[in-house]
Parts: structure tokens; sequence; C-alpha cells
């Protein structure tokens, strides 16, 4: 008789994909455990620590005895500083009440999802995207519509691309910029031209992914939610992880429609309630502080790009951009598929990553979880000496495949 017996799992979670960052990130931690020095450039995390002052507040928060449950929505201080925020940086009019703090922007895009999809719901994702993007879309039932553009267009969707794209059954668009993973950054004018083509779409929502505005060297955020187009229907996603190095805080947020803002409050208080309290004092300080050490963040990151695109681009089939925001460089690769060094042959990205890992220590991401199959993304969110010996490695390894 068989004692097999069916999966106790759901459909939804069974069909769900790894986060394909941490996916290598754990690969990583196995190599480096096998006594192997890794260079890690797989996560998007700052490798600064959270600035002296923001810590500070955050101590002082725990002394006040500032360990309570917040609202749902977040601090009614933490919600005007954010407020503030907005129209102070961003030039958006979003009131307290329509922003709603989340434990980190993961968190705020789920959050929209379940609050706006019903089964079959198509949304609008502009490709290259970040991995979690369309997993998200499809747990809440919705149906990922990929657009994307490669390396010849910087990696930037065109307007009328979205066009073409949108149906009866569009719901939103979803983007981020600067762009995790191609560190792409769409301007004013580029926004305005997206916004205009949405002018034809009155019930189409956009979803503003904005976590990496600090880290932008074109001189100037541009927030697509400044267009009037569409400045009732966007709803803005921001957090702390990235400008000022506060990943393990887990904070990020939305300024969103009312009606919106209202349903992710509902959402998020049946599933998790209010984000840290401690986490709440410390942003909130952040924002009302002088962003110095985030510029200075900003100027490191802008003298890594400049080391990394210098030394990538001297490697043979290998095609880099100069991408103007985040810590990435998202080179296309397709150059070394097919290639071999006698005992890996290299089909695609995914081989490259692991080709990679195990022959040069040196852990990336496939493009393919990113929606670009033909790319490697890299994070330059190490040390210089750090980056330098990574592209050395990756130099030698891929001189191996011929």
């Amino acid at each position: 008789m068989s004692t097999t017996t069916a999966s106790p799992l759901s459909k939804r979670v069974s069909s769900m994909e790894e986060s394909a960052t941490l996916r290598m990130a754990q690969l990583g931690r196995e190599v480096m455990a096998q006594g192997h020095d890794v260079i890690s450039l797989s996560l998007g995390e700052p490798d600064f620590d959270t600035p002296e002052h923001i810590k500070e507040a955050a101590k002082r928060a725990l002394d006040a005895g500032e360990t309570k449950y917040t609202p749902v929505p977040g601090t009614l201080k933490l919600r005007q500083a954010i407020s503030d925020k907005f129209k102070r940086e961003n030039g958006l009019d979003y009131k307290p009440s329509q922003i709603v703090v989340s434990n980190g922007a993961k968190q705020s895009i789920a959050n929209i999802c379940f609050a706006l999809l019903d089964e079959g719901d198509e949304v609008v994702i502009l490709a290259p995207f970040w991995v979690s993007y369309s997993a998200m879309v499809e747990v809440a039932g919705g149906k990922p519509v990929i657009v994307g553009a490669g390396i010849e267009d910087d990696y930037k969707v065109s307007a009328e691309m979205i066009r073409e794209a949108i149906t009866d059954r569009t719901k939103f668009i979803l983007f981020s910029s600067p762009c995790n993973p191609t560190g792409s950054v769409y301007t004013a004018d580029e926004l305005s031209a997206i916004a205009k083509v949405l002018a034809d779409f009155p019930d189409v929502y956009v979803v503003s992914d904005e976590i990496y505005e600090h880290i932008n060297f074109t001189g100037a955020h541009a927030s697509i939610g400044n267009c009037p187009e569409v400045k009732d229907r966007t709803i803005t996603v921001n957090g702390f992880s990235k400008g000022f190095a506060m990943t393990g805080w887990r904070l990020g947020y939305i300024g969103a429609p009312q009606e919106i803002a209202d349903a992710c409050t509902k959402l998020q208080g049946q599933n998790t309630s209010g984000a840290n309290s401690i986490a709440q004092a410390a942003g909130a300080h952040a924002l009302n502080s002088d962003l110095g050490p985030t510029i200075a963040m900003k100027e490191a990151f802008g003298r890594r790009r400049e080391l990394i695109i210098e030394g990538l681009e001297k490697i043979d089939g290998m095609k880099v951009n100069r991408p103007q925001g985040a810590f990435y460089i998202f080179p296309d690769v397709s150059a070394f598929f097919g290639k071999s060094d006698g005992e890996n042959t290299i089909k695609d990205a995914d081989d490259l990553a692991e080709y990679l890992l195990l022959h040069a220590h040196v852990a990336t991401v496939t493009g393919g979880a990113f929606g670009a199959p033909e790319c490697l993304r890299i994070s330059y969110a190490a040390s210089e000496e750090q980056l330098k010996q990574a592209v050395s490695r990756i130099a030698e390894a891929l001189g191996r495949l011929s």
C-alpha cells in the first residue's frame, strides 16, 4: 500500500520562486564555510554603519520608554516627518493620514498588491525589475506583464512601450528609479512622457519605488507623482535602508491616495500591525536631521562606481553602461554564453554567476531573476579594495573561457 501523501503546502507558496539574491548570498556563505575567501557582491546592502546620530536617537527612545505598540500606519511623529520630507525633497503633497509605515519597503509593496489586485488583474512591470516584484504580484493573484529594455536603451522602457502593454485588466504599473538592478534613473522628461501616456488610462495607478533616491548621481531626483496627469493616482514607495544604511531596522513607507492608504493600514493591521517603535523614532530623527552622512555615502558610492566600471570595461566580452544611481552594475554578459574552460560550459547567466562564485569566489546574481537573462547584477556596496580584488578575480576566471 502506498504511503505517499500529498504536500501540505499551498499552491501559492509551492509555485513561488526563492529570492535569487538571498539564494546567492546563502551559496556564498556555504562556499565561504568551505574555507574560501568569498567577496560578496550579491546583496543590495550598504556596507556602511547606520550614522551615529540615528543610533543615538534610537537609544534615547529606548531610555524614554518608547517600547510599546504603535499605531498600525506608524507614529504620528514619523508620518508627519515623512509628509514634510515628501514636500521638502520631492514636491509631493501627502498628508500624514496618507502615509503608511511598514516593516520595510518590501512589505509596503506587498500591502499595495494585496490592497489593489483581484484574481487576473494585470500589473505592468518595467524590466529589468527587482526580483520580488513579480512574485508579490502573483501571490496576490495578479498577472505580471513584463515590459523590458536592454543596455542599448540604458535599460529604460519608453512611454510608448508602456502604452502597448496596457489592457483593460491593467491595475497599475510598477517600477523603481533609481533602479534595482540596473542603477538606471528615469529623468523628469521621461517620467512626464510616461504620465502623458497614462492620462489616456485614468483607472491605471502608478507605483513608484524610490528607495534609492539618495544614491543618485544625476544631481536631481525626479518623482513621477509630480506629474499632473498622475498626481492623484501615484503611490510613492520609500524607506530608510539604502539612503540611511538602516537595512536591519526594517522600516519603509508609502504615500498614497487616502483610500489606498486606508486599505494598506487595514491589511497591515491583520498581518503585522505597526512597525518597530524604536526604529520609527530613529527614522523620524533621520528625516529631520542633516543629510551629511547620506551625502558622504553617495559620494563614496560614486567613487566605487568609477572604479568598477573602469575595471569591467577592460574585460573582453563584458558590455557595461554607466548607471546613474543605486549601487549596481548590470553588464550584458551574453558574449560568454556557450564558452567553456574545458570542464565547465556556460549556458546562461545562471551558469556564469555560479561559475564566478565557485572559480573566482565572487558572488554576483544572475540577471534572469530580474527579467534580463543576458545580464549579471554586481553590487558595488563593498570596499574599494574588495572591488579591485573582485574585478581582478572575475577577469582571470572569464579569461579561462573560450
